[in-house]
Formats: C-alpha cells, structure tokens, sequence
C-alpha cells in the first residue's frame, strides 16, 4: 500500500512539513501507513489568519447560521464516511469501534446544531440568566450576557478517537463563533486528516475558520493571548506541562483539560449473582475493556463488588472476557483489534507490570501476543486486588487499554471511600435496584466523579452505559481528570465566551441584547400584533387590551365546567379563613383563559399555533367584581426556517388598580 503523506491545512492552504517526516505505522501490520510532519509552519500567521480573516467572519454570522453549518459539516462526514471506516482499520479498530468515532463524532455536531437551533437566539449576543433590578424606579438594571471571545481555540487532542475527538470540540467552539486550530496525536492522525479534508473540500464554513497541525505545535503557545483557549485531551503529565507554559499563566489564558482517569464501577450491595443488576455489570465491565481495546478515557479501571461476591464476579468477568475473539478488525466475527501503536503496547505492558505489584492478574497475557506478527495486539487483562488500601498502584496508575482491577469492599461507605480514592475521575457506573444505596452513593461521591451512571434492570435496555460521552452532557471530571469540562450543550458553548455583566437602563440593554426587558419602551401601533410576521414585529411592540370585568356568575361556571371546586373559588367563608384571600377568587386558569379572549386576534394570518406558556406567576388575587386587562410584549423573536419561526410575547395581567395579577411568557409559532 502507497504510504500516506499527511497535509497541514494553514492559512487556507495545504501544505506539508518541509522538513524530516516521522513515519506511523499500522496498528495491525506494523508496516509504516503514513509519514507526517508540521515543520516550517509560522504558527503565529496562523493564529493572526484565524484571529484576522476567521474569527470576523464567524462573529458575522448569528448562532443560528453557525447551528446550520455544523449540520452541513456532519452530513458531509456521513456522505464519506465509508472512506473513513476504511482508515479506521489501521488504527486498530473495529466497526463498530469506527462508529463511536466517525458516526459518534458526526452525531455530536448534529445535537449541537440542534441546541444551536432551539436553544440559542437567533442573534450574536446570549442572554445569560434573568434581568437584575439595581435601583428602586427601574431605570438602572443589570444582566448577565455572553459574547465570543476574538481569539483562537487551539485544540489539542487524543490519539484513541481521531475524529470524534475532534469534532466534540470543534461543535461547541464554531458555534460560539470562534476559529480553531486543530492538533491531532500523530498516530492515528491520518483519519483526523481525512475527516478534516471532508469538512474543507464540503466549502461550508468561512476561510480562517479551521486549521490543522499534523506535527509538533513548535513556538504555537508562545503566541497565544487572553482571547485564546486551549483545549486539551491526553495524559497528565503533557497537561501539566502546557498548563504551566509561561504565557499561558501571563496571559490567563483558558485552559481546558481532559486527562487521566482511573474510573470506577461498583456492584451495589443487593446486587448478588443471579439479580439482572450483577449480570449487566459484569456485561458492563468486559464490554468497557474492550470497546476500543480499552483505550478510552472513560473505560473501567477499577471494579468494585462487595467482599462475599467477588469470586463470582472474577469468575464471571474471566468466562466471558475468553469468549472475545481478537484479531484484524476487517475479519467477521472479531470483536477487538489492536492498540494504536507498538508505543502503546510497550506502554500497557509496562502499566500492567507496576499493577501486578500489587494485584495479581486472574484472567489474560500481557506479555503473549494473541495474533501473529507485528501488529499492536494484547488480550484483556484482568488483575484482582483483595486489599485495596494497601494497594496504591491499582488507585494510581492507568494501563490505557483493555486492562481492569477488580476489588473487594466492606460496605456501602467503603465503597464510596474507595471510588474517591482515585482522586477524580471522568464517570462512574453503580449497578443497583436500590433507590437507598443510590441516593447515598451520589451524596458521597459525586463531588470526585464528572458523570455518575446509575443502571439497573429498568434503564439498562435504553442506556448508553458506562463509558458513552453524549453532547448534552457534562464530559469531564475534577482532580485527576484535568478539572476541564466539554460539551455539556450550551455549557459548553460558553467555554469559548466572555460572561459580561451589562449595567444601564432597561431600554438601553433592550437594544444592546435584542431582547425585551421589562421597564424598556413598549410602543403600540395601529395594527394587532398577531397580523404582522415575524420580520414586521418589533422588539417591544405591544397590544394593550380593553378591561373585562370577572364576575360571580362568571367563577361558578367555570368551576362547574372544568369541575375545579376549590373552596377558594366556591366557599367564601373557607377563603376568607385562609391567610391569602379575602374572599372567594377566581381560578388562576380562568384568568389566563379570559387573557386570550382579550387579546387573540381570531382571524387567520401569520400566527400559526400557540406552543406554549412558560414562567407564570400568579402575583395578585382577582376577586368577583374586579375588572383585568393584559399588556402583550414582544419579547424575542426567531425565525427557525423559511416557513416558521417562534416569537416570545411577555404578558402580564393586571387589574382595575394597575397591580399585576399575573405574568407569564407566551410562545407562539409565526410565519417569518
């Protein structure tokens, strides 16, 4: 096979290393599969392209449009994916490992788009949290926003998910509008290179957008400012380094790490063999070591289960641990390939030499191949600590492959002392049927752990596991694991954003975020508001009604057409004895009904469907006799597509006195 020559993709143009190339090899073969390198690259010019030519061009565009892109580029990555899977197999992987990585990866810029979309404005400022008065009349306030920063995301990542790795940071990063610079590990950098070149040759986003490093980042870091972030996935040790790079610290620059992690999974204490809960965690614990032949952040290190049944579940994990068959990811039937690398086999081996230290290993060869060859191949190890205080190295040290340590606990508390024990880490799995043991499990070690899965017999059909990350949530950990966060939806996206807080007057900041505040101007016009589209409506325009009168007759009958009969609407003795009504009231819904006879415009026109009612408050009783009236705001607006869109009306309620009865935020679908 023609040997890969890797491209750096800088300034817009692909270009080679032009000096000495290393070679990588094949984690099957072991022959040499590509040569790369990054030498001659100015990385300044590239950090002053993407900060020049990038960054404008993606602050231009409104969350929406970036939401639209990341889409464009995961169907891109979908329509070749084929030629990405073919690489796959070099790396080692299987399939179906190739389908968390590249379909993985794509599905990850998919649910960003999708948050993009429903979740952020259709604008270039996000509004964070609610208005805060700061002065007694309501014409000084505060409020939270973000805006992106103007710098460069540089994304250094992992060699175990080339392309999945990548793309998880990029989503949050182009959706918040800044550019990014992307360094892959160099052993399986070749499918990032491909996945890469996808993205450029689909001509989606604007120049200065991305580039690509496939070699040492040289004098990259030297360059970097306050408006930048580093993105970091890999060991501690090279964390450690580059978080302490002189300019990182002068400059505050953000940095955000996902490192070591020797994660846990523990077997409740009502888990005994022969319950589904003991079945799915020795299925859980021999599918985390070898997915990915254990070369995953989040795979399981550490496998608790209480003293009495850890015969049974090492004689479980090893029964089924012999049934993996291991070889050429392309053969049918094979269930793991190969580490990525003879480094990374040399590395396992070395790890699982200082673990046997201090465990003895119960199931596999570390030292025998179970292929022919040259290839990365090593069987699953399983070691066995029965005293796990006195064995640091099994709390201390990772072997990154498809290695485990299974171990004995007390009770409940010294489980959860000894999942702290490895000092933070990125997931934890409890296999439990007790809602109890649950409860106290979280209490006690949530605050060492990044995500906590609970699985039992009612959620593990639908579960994604243990070791899956997913976009919408948090994927990181405290301690060890680089106390970084990614993706995480829209929290996320705020990693590469400035947080402001805004201070002026309600009409001011109205204007500066697009978004109605309450004290800013409320025009009215001649024309009902429902009779104007989207692109014709604007920010705080509003329809004040005429006043209807709720009376007795009006209390009674809604009360015996809905057969809502609470004595605070039917008793007027009841009412008057409780301590917040003076008499009988009428129903909070029939208030709201009578709000949308007042102000609906019943014709057809742009409004196309109420879609919902969010944040209501009854504020003031509405007794019979008084009359109420409602003031509709344009809050916010969005168009979705070319056919619809959804507009956000702020209503209050308020009575014959000018107090407000009611407040709630009405959702609408409208035409654009």
């Amino acid at each position: 096979m023609k040997t890969l020559k890797l491209l750096n993709y800088a300034a817009d143009r692909w270009v080679g290393g032009d000096g000495s190339l290393a070679d990588v090899h094949s984690a099957i073969t072991g022959e040499v599969f590509a040569q790369t390198g990054s030498s001659g690259l100015d990385f300044k010019a590239m950090l002053d392209h993407a900060r020049n030519v990038g960054g404008p061009a993606l602050r231009r565009l409104t969350f929406h449009e970036r939401a639209h892109m990341l889409k464009a580029l995961a169907n891109a990555i979908m329509a070749r994916k084929e030629e990405l899977y073919e690489l796959n197999y070099a790396t080692g992987a299987t399939r179906a490992d190739g389908w968390i990585d590249i379909e993985g990866g794509a599905g990850t810029l998919f649910s960003f788009s999708s948050k993009g979309r429903r979740e952020l404005p259709n604008g270039k400022v996000l509004i964070d949290g609610a208005m805060e008065p700061l002065s007694k009349g309501g014409t000084f306030v505060g409020q939270h926003v973000f805006t992106p920063l103007q710098g460069v995301a540089v994304h250094i990542n992992a060699f175990n998910f080339p392309v999945w790795g990548m793309l998880e940071k990029l989503g949050p990063t182009l959706l918040a509008g800044v550019p990014a610079i992307v360094k892959p590990a160099s052993s399986t950098g070749y499918l990032t290179e491909a996945a890469f070149r996808i993205m450029i040759e689909a001509d989606i986003l604007p120049p200065g957008a991305l580039q690509l490093v496939m070699g040492s980042t040289g004098d990259l870091m030297d360059h970097l400012t306050l408006q930048d972030v580093v993105s970091f996935t890999g060991s501690a040790q090279t964390a450690m380094k580059l978080q302490s790079h002189p300019v990182i610290a002068r400059e505050s620059v953000r940095f955000i790490a996902e490192r070591d992690s020797l994660n846990a999974s523990i077997l409740g204490p009502d888990a005994a063999p022969g319950t589904p809960e003991f079945d799915l965690f020795v299925k859980e614990v021999a599918r985390e070591m070898t997915v990915k032949a254990g070369q995953k952040c989040t795979a399981i290190r550490r496998a608790m289960a209480p003293a009495e049944h850890l015969d049974a579940v090492q004689d479980a994990l090893a029964e089924r641990l012999a049934r993996v068959r291991i070889g050429d990811p392309r053969e049918e039937g094979v269930q793991m390939g190969a580490l990525a690398s003879q480094a990374q086999l040399k590395d396992v081996r070395a790890r699982v030499t200082e673990l046997a230290k201090s465990a003895r290993i119960v199931s596999g060869d570390p030292e025998t191949p179970p292929v022919p060859g040259n290839g990365a191949f090593i069987s699953p190890i399983l070691l066995r600590s029965d005293d796990p205080w006195g064995a640091d190295a099994v709390h201390d040290v990772e072997a990154f492959g498809p290695v485990s340590t299974i171990m004995p606990y007390r009770d409940l508390d010294d489980a959860i002392a000894l999942a702290n024990r490895g000092m933070g880490s990125l997931a934890l799995s409890l296999f439990t049927y007790d809602t109890d043991t649950a409860r106290d499990f979280v209490l006690g070690a949530g605050a060492y752990h990044g995500r906590m899965v609970i699985l039992d017999r009612t959620s593990a059909k639908e579960s994604t596991g243990h070791g899956s990350p997913l976009p919408v949530l948090v994927h990181g950990g405290p301690g060890r694991a680089g106390g970084g966060e990614e993706m995480g939806g829209v929290r996320g996206v705020a990693h590469y954003m400035q947080r402001t807080a805004l201070q002026g007057s309600p009409e001011m900041l109205s204007k500066v975020i697009g978004q109605w505040l309450p004290g800013a101007d409320t025009p009215e016009g001649d024309v009902h508001p429902f009779r104007k589209r989207i692109a014709e409506l604007d920010i705080g325009y509003t329809l004040k009604t005429a006043s209807r009168t709720v009376t007795l007759e009006d209390v009674e009958h809604f009360a015996r057409f809905t057969g809502d009969t609470f004595y605070a609407h039917m008793d007027d003795e009841a009412a008057k004895a409780s301590p917040i009504f003076e008499g009988r009231v009428a129903h909070g819904y029939l208030i709201l009904s009578f709000a949308a006879g007042l102000f609906v415009e019943p014709a057809p026109g742009p409004v196309l469907a109420n879609t919902g009612l969010e944040n209501l408050r009854f504020q003031t009783p509405l007794y019979p006799g008084d009359a109420m009236r409602v003031e509709l705001t344009v809050k916010s607006k969005s168009v979705r597509d070319e056919e619809k869109g959804e507009v956000r009306w702020a209503v209050r309620i308020l009575n014959q006195n000018d107090e407000v009865v009611a407040t709630y935020e009405l959702l609408t679908m409208n035409r654009p």
